[in-house]
């Protein structure tokens, strides 16, 4: 089985633990599977790992564990992506633990999207008559 085949195992099983959330929605993404509620994205499995969306209030009690944020390889260069963090090793043992971080996961997924600009909508380019 591929690693996204793994990834997307991984979190249809997460998702079925956190049903008294309401209807989890798992979807392919690049190499792994996202998570989402209502539309809002607010994590992820890659690799084997499960990320949380954070936000300045959630931050610093991963970072006070010793979680990682989301890392991934480019050409020269590694990025880091603050907004997702590796989730605790409790949430794999104890399911309202889980719960837990995947509400407040959502939240702050949810905020973020608030404070986001909505998107103006693709004006066509015209080609130059000639």
């Amino acid at each position: 089985m591929s690693s996204s085949a793994d990834a997307h195992e991984q979190a249809l099983e997460v998702a079925e633990r956190l049903a008294p959330l309401g209807p989890v929605v798992v979807k392919r993404m690049f190499s792994g599977a996202g998570l989402s509620i209502d539309g809002v994205n607010f994590a992820f499995v890659i690799g084997g790992t499960l990320y949380f969306r954070v936000d300045d209030q959630s931050r610093p009690a991963y970072e006070a564990m010793g979680l990682e944020p989301f890392r991934y390889d480019r050409p020269g260069r590694t990025v880091t992506v603050g907004s997702y963090y590796e989730a605790p090793d409790e949430v794999f043992d104890d399911d309202e633990v889980l719960c837990d971080h995947a509400r407040a996961a959502w939240q702050a997924a949810l905020t973020a999207s608030r404070a986001r600009p909505p998107k103006r909508p693709r004006v066509p380019r015209r080609r130059a008559a000639g």
